[in-house]
């Protein structure tokens, strides 16, 4: 380069005097404040923008808290409903032996001699006998209770009536399955009408009454106690609806017979 272009001449010319400018530090160390300036521009660009959208976000923050009406809600204690409480009719009471009925020896008039004659096989009057069987017992005079036919050597002398209904048996009419299955017929017949019981309100035992004849079927069905309650309506429909009952037993045979039966019902707050 001449001497008298040195003074004049840019620092970076005369670094790179004699070199390949083109290679690309030259161009790098030219440019360098013009990249710095159009970076320092666009950084300051950045934040003035990243500024102004904070602003507007908090305008409009603002803006939508003030449409937004705060009310204080007071949470009251929810207490549960507690669960209903249904217990089981209470079991029948023991069976317990048939008691012992009054009977008188049947005997045939015989025409003795006097001195023949014995106090024990005298004929009594009507009046004095309570029933009539094969053998002399004490116990109880009960003429709602027949005992077994009277037979001789000739055959059967007096049968008792198939119509008849007893209302004492040795062995009483008994729900298919027993006690356990019973229950549980009722416990799910209380379930089905649970609502309009509660709705009701009226809890207790109700008795029902109801006629079981020799093949089990149930007839004349009827509430003893809590006419016109839910409960009662229920028990009765319950019977009515159930399926057949085991008959009585009498003198080894079945027959038609009453039957009472008890069910019981407590509201859930009791």
């Amino acid at each position: 380069m001449e001497v008298n272009k040195i003074l004049s001449t840019d620092l970076l010319d005369l670094l790179f005097e004699s070199r390949n400018k083109a290679y690309g530090a030259y161009e790098l160390r030219k440019n360098y404040q013009k990249r710095l300036q159009i970076a320092l521009a666009i950084t300051v660009a950045a934040i003035l923008l990243i500024f102004i959208i904070a602003f507007v976000s908090s305008k409009i923050s603002e803006l939508s808290t003030e449409k937004v009406k705060v009310q204080e809600v007071t949470l009251s204690d929810i207490k549960q409903e507690e669960q209903m409480k249904i217990e089981p009719p209470p079991p029948p009471p023991p069976k317990q032996e048939p008691p012992k009925i009054e009977i008188t020896k049947f005997t045939p008039p015989k025409i003795v001699e006097d001195e023949k004659f014995e106090e024990k096989n005298e004929v009594k009057e009507q009046e004095e006998i309570t029933n009539v069987g094969k053998i002399d017992q004490e116990g109880i005079k009960d003429p709602e209770i027949v005992n077994p036919p009277i037979t001789d050597n000739s055959g059967v002398v007096e049968a008792p009536d198939d119509n008849q209904i007893f209302t004492k048996v040795e062995v009483e009419a008994q729900f298919p399955g027993g006690e356990e299955k019973w229950n549980k017929y009722v416990y799910n017949a209380i379930m089905r009408s649970i609502d309009d019981l509660v709705d009701d309100g009226q809890a207790g035992t109700v008795e029902v009454q109801f006629i079981v004849d020799k093949e089990g079927n149930v007839s004349s069905v009827e509430a003893m106690n809590m006419k016109g309650s839910v409960l009662a309506r229920v028990a009765t429909d319950a019977i009515k609806k159930g399926p057949k009952w085991v008959p009585a037993i009498q003198n080894g045979r079945q027959v038609r017979a009453w039957r009472r039966q008890k069910i019981t019902f407590r509201l859930p707050d009791e």
